[in-house]
């Protein structure tokens, strides 16, 4: 039997959350600001930044003086000793990261391999780069687990690598192995989901209710959908995989594969051939994309464009976002010529639908990633800061 008690409990734990979350997105609010967001009165956001304080998950701070009558409400800020392990293992590296509350990232280790590398050597990697961050970061950070941002699809029950195509991993229970190698507990969720939620809470997204989110990198195109201020994952976490389908081309010639999806035709290891590279970082590649005026690079950036605004316009008619966000070398693709490339996507999307649609570039950059690896490890603290 419920009893009195235990749903004022119950409040309790959900205010808690409630605070810690708005301090956590906001950064640094006064008691006032909390009173007006929440809700609450004055002495119950008084006794809650109190018992956040007490568990090590928020400071307050004097206010500075201020021309304001009456007196200067005090500042609360995220305590900057929780932290959560963000990971993401490409093709081509595997990135490990420290980020705190407020999406705070602190430090990064980009760590480049030669080959594909298998699960089993992943984690032996992450274990290495892990030990050297908590060195880094010393004994008074309070780790509060391990956020993997895979680029293949996951399994939301378990944390199971089902299937990443490019890593070459099929059924692998990577949180587990994870967990087994370092004590920690870990969850994982595809890459470009969680760079979508990223953000929709910290990025171009903040406060929009429906975004599209589509990620280009060195393992393809991934995406994630935000509907009614939530992401769209399935009935198994698998939604969002528009690099797997197969984009409608009204010009044959503008194919380079025969029947190929998205990431075959748009790809990053193409508009690194043309120009000449055989690596480049996300910041080298769109300089010399935007610097070139050779005309085989041109015509390859075109044709991509004209592939990729096709696949746009079919998620805009079918889930109507009021924003879709490009990421990684799509935003490079996008910032070769914006107006050509909106016009591509109003060109093939239903007039009502492109209606008030926006298109950007992610706000977060490299950090997007690990933001939102760093988010899933932190869910459970902000859920129940009591009890996490």
């Amino acid at each position: 039997m419920v009893t009195r008690g235990d749903k004022l409990e119950s409040v309790r734990r959900r205010n808690l959350s409630t605070v810690l979350g708005l301090v956590h997105r906001g950064g640094d609010l006064s008691r006032a600001e909390l009173t007006v967001q929440t809700g609450l009165n004055r002495s119950t956001i008084a006794a809650l930044v109190a018992e956040l304080e007490g568990l090590g998950l928020v400071v307050e701070t004097t206010p500075s003086a201020s021309k304001r009558v009456g007196r200067p409400s005090p500042r609360v800020l995220p305590d900057p000793r929780p932290v959560a392990i963000a990971v993401n293992p490409e093709v081509d590296a595997i990135t490990v990261g420290v980020v705190g509350l407020c999406a705070r990232v602190e430090h990064r280790i980009r760590h480049e391999v030669d080959h594909i590398v298998t699960p089993e050597e992943a984690v032996e990697i992450i274990a290495r780069l892990v030990a050297d961050l908590q060195e880094r970061i010393g004994a008074e950070r309070r780790i509060r687990g391990i956020g993997l941002a895979i680029p293949g699809l996951v399994r939301a029950a378990d944390g199971v690598v089902r299937w990443a195509p490019h890593l070459g991993w099929r059924e692998t229970p990577i949180t587990r192995m994870i967990e087994d190698a370092l004590g920690m507990p870990a969850t994982a969720e595809n890459d470009a989901t969680l760079a979508a939620i990223a953000e929709r809470e910290f990025g171009v997204g903040r406060d929009v209710d429906d975004l599209v989110y589509l990620n280009g990198g060195a393992s393809g195109i991934g995406g994630g959908v935000i509907v009614r201020g939530l992401p769209l994952g399935g009935v198994a976490g698998y939604a969002g995989e528009f690099g797997q389908n197969r984009p409608g081309l009204a010009n044959l010639d503008d194919r380079a594969t025969e029947h190929g999806t998205l990431e075959d035709e748009v790809s990053r290891a193409r508009l690194l051939r043309v120009l000449g590279m055989s690596t480049a970082d996300e910041s080298t590649l769109e300089a010399s994309l935007l610097a070139s005026t050779d005309e085989t690079v041109l015509a390859e950036i075109a044709r991509q464009h004209r592939v990729l605004t096709v696949a746009l316009s079919n998620a805009i008619n079918v889930l109507n976002p009021e924003l879709v966000v490009l990421g990684g070398f799509l935003a490079s693709l996008h910032a070769c010529a914006p107006e050509r490339f909106d016009a591509l996507v109003e060109r093939s999307t239903v007039p009502a639908a492109w209606e008030g649609v926006r298109i950007e570039r992610a706000g977060l950059a490299q950090d997007g990633l690990l933001i939102g690896a760093a988010e899933l490890a932190l869910a459970p603290l902000l859920q129940d800061p009591a009890g996490a």
